[in-house]
């Protein structure tokens, strides 16, 4: 019995140093409100800077459409004369020299050029409403793992604090023990509650700190700094989801959301390459002015011409029929996401209702008594008016209802945050 005891204690006092060990005392404490990380998260986050680049490089090629074709000019002249044995002979006549010039210019036809600047022009804008996508996407992560750590703390608040209590309460039974006033199966079993909080609070930690990582990358500080957020619970209170019918937020969605934005500019890209494709079955025309020094029936000979590829086998059949192809299937995307953002928004605001009827259920009051009797349990435990099942009951009572609470107070943040996403926008702040 005694090896078992002294193997528990040895656990108990490793779990604890592993505790310890994950709140590392060398990070650094950034306590920070919402609007401040939004702010950090804006300045800072490299995929957002990755995506603005983006945007400069489809601008860029809006400049290169709208540029005209370069002029293209050839110069030729006579390598050896035969008659004179002279290599690159000037003047005329049989001993004299050959010299050939020709200026040439391509015209594009069909519109082709303009159509290629609204396809570069869509594409730019394409690449913002993906800045803007990508925007809504972290901002979500953002909000959503702040909110998460917050609620997470204060459970973790609960578990430190019984954690202490308990750890009170074995003290105290060892400076007892061998004196009779406490039975041994009694210490065992507080310890055994002891180490179920201990297991029970590293899982906690551990989710917090999974959390605080992917809040970290997010705001791109650095690995050691430990976030402590700073929510206004009063505010978050007042916020209710039942001011917004739900056909205000589905126009809000069909306004604001970016991917069906984007789905949207996608259909227009495939028109236009559509038209760009058909535009290419017709063949762009070469005009050429050349010169002939005395190669042609009479000497210094100027000429002027076109040429045109004559279109009897490539019309370009099969690229016009893939576009084609395309917009139908561009088109059934934007159908399929506009059904996806009116269920996202009836189910969301379905849940942000529920969420809020639950918390509203709540008393109160009942948090800030369970945390005033908690230390009254303690003390009478330790004074034995309480017997050893009344004592762990209430601990185990009271640590379930504050993480329920917590649970339920963050889940229903979460349903607006929710509602705010499948929105676009911020409409719960």
């Amino acid at each position: 019995m005694q090896a078992v005891k002294y193997t528990v204690v040895l656990f108990l006092l490793a779990l604890q140093n592993n505790i310890l060990f994950s709140q590392t005392p060398s990070t650094d404490t950034l306590h920070i409100t919402l609007d401040s990380a939004q702010n950090m998260f804006v300045r800072n986050n490299l995929q957002l800077l990755a995506q603005r680049y983006n945007i400069d490089v489809q601008k860029a090629l809006i400049l290169q459409a709208r540029l005209y074709n370069n002029p293209n000019i050839a110069l030729g002249m006579g390598f050896y004369n035969t008659v004179s044995h002279r290599f690159f002979a000037t003047g005329s006549g049989q001993e004299g020299g050959e010299l050939i010039s020709q200026l040439s210019q391509l015209v594009i036809l069909a519109g082709k050029r303009n159509k290629q600047i609204k396809i570069a022009e869509a594409n730019a804008k394409l690449s913002e409403e993906q800045f803007y996508d990508l925007l809504r996407t972290l901002k979500y992560t953002l909000r959503t793992d702040f909110f998460n750590i917050y609620y997470l703390q204060q459970s973790a608040k609960v578990y430190a604090s019984e954690i202490d209590g308990l750890n009170n309460v074995v003290r105290a039974f060892d400076d007892q023990k061998g004196k009779g006033y406490i039975a041994e199966k009694e210490i065992i079993r507080v310890k055994a509650q002891l180490y179920s909080l201990l297991n029970e609070y590293n899982d906690l930690i551990n989710q917090i700190n999974d959390t605080q990582s992917e809040l970290r990358l997010v705001l791109q500080t650095r690995p050691n700094v430990y976030i402590y957020p700073v929510v206004d619970t009063v505010h978050l209170i007042t916020l209710t989801p039942h001011q917004f019918s739900y056909t205000a937020l589905l126009d809000s969605a069909y306004q604001n959301r970016t991917d069906l934005r984007i789905a949207r500019i996608n259909t227009d890209i495939s028109k236009l390459n559509y038209n760009y494709q058909k535009a290419l079955a017709i063949p762009d025309v070469t005009l050429s002015f050349g010169y002939d020094q005395q190669g042609s029936y009479i000497n210094h000979f100027n000429s002027l011409g076109f040429s045109i590829d004559i279109p009897i086998f490539n019309r370009n059949q099969g690229n016009i029929k893939s576009a084609k192809a395309n917009i139908t299937n561009n088109e059934t995307l934007q159908k399929s996401i506009e059904a996806t953002v009116e269920e996202n928004i009836y189910r969301s605001l379905q849940k942000a209702i529920d969420a809020d009827k639950l918390y509203k259920k709540i008393e109160t009051p009942f948090a800030a008594d369970f945390s005033r009797l908690t230390r009254e349990v303690l003390l009478n435990y330790q004074k034995r008016n309480l017997s050893l099942l009344e004592f762990l009951d209430f601990y185990d009572a009271y640590k379930q209802n504050v993480l329920q609470l917590n649970y339920i107070l963050y889940n229903r943040v979460q349903t607006l945050e929710d509602i705010n996403f499948y929105t676009g926008t911020n409409l719960f702040n």
